[in-house]
């Protein structure tokens, strides 16, 4: 599979970026996609809800009323979940949402998701760039020069780019990151899908 390689102002180069054929032409496996992606949402819950069970809420541990006698249910502590203000019944603890899984089925994941892109033509082709400072205002004309402001956008680089994240960071809907951090969820969640060109080489590297 070829594209089209295009500059930041959404110009053709008349050069051909070659998409391997073993990440962007396989027949994508949704229940790969389906365990990545859950992994990375559980990875990002905090873990940390809480809520005080009868024997953490403060009060009297005086009994209420007597036993018997009363024409009511026996009660023997304000504590009780029964009451306002009393503790919870099995509450929410904190803990670890985060669980393993396998490279392999990982990397199938990711080449499912940048299949995906391919066959639905979500995929731009960039020539290499670098901004001399962080200017928001050249990362905006960029993404209307492909009709994309105000859409999901994520930008795979090859290296860290500092000033060209830093141009982005303040774009609501557009992310950059690097071909070693690229990750299913985000893949699947951006509306297009821009890959510098020299990136394409340290994707097939990781992933073919």
């Amino acid at each position: 599979m070829e594209l089209v390689v295009h500059t930041i102002k959404g110009e053709v180069t008349g050069k051909m970026a070659q998409l391997h054929e073993a990440i962007f032409g396989i027949e994508p496996n949704d229940h790969a996609i389906y365990l990545d992606a859950k992994q990375y949402l559980a990875n990002q819950r905090q873990g940390t809800h809480k809520s005080k069970e009868k024997g953490e809420v403060t009060g009297s541990t005086k009994k209420l009323k007597r036993q018997k006698g009363t024409g009511t249910a026996r009660a023997g502590s304000i504590k009780s979940p029964v009451f306002v203000g009393g503790g919870r019944v099995f509450g929410p603890k904190p803990r670890d949402y985060s669980f393993k899984l396998n490279k392999k089925l990982k990397q199938l994941a990711r080449k499912s998701a940048l299949a995906y892109k391919a066959k639905d033509a979500q995929i731009v082709i960039l020539e290499d760039f670098t901004f001399d400072s962080p200017k928001t205002k050249l990362f905006v004309t960029m993404l209307n020069s492909f009709n994309v402001s105000g859409k999901k956008n994520l930008i795979v680089t090859s290296n860290v780019e500092t000033n060209v994240v830093l141009s982005a960071r303040n774009i609501p809907g557009t992310k950059v990151t690097t071909a070693n951090n690229l990750n299913t969820y985000e893949i699947l969640n951006a509306n297009k899908l821009f890959l510098v060109e020299s990136s394409l080489k340290n994707i097939e590297e990781i992933l073919a």
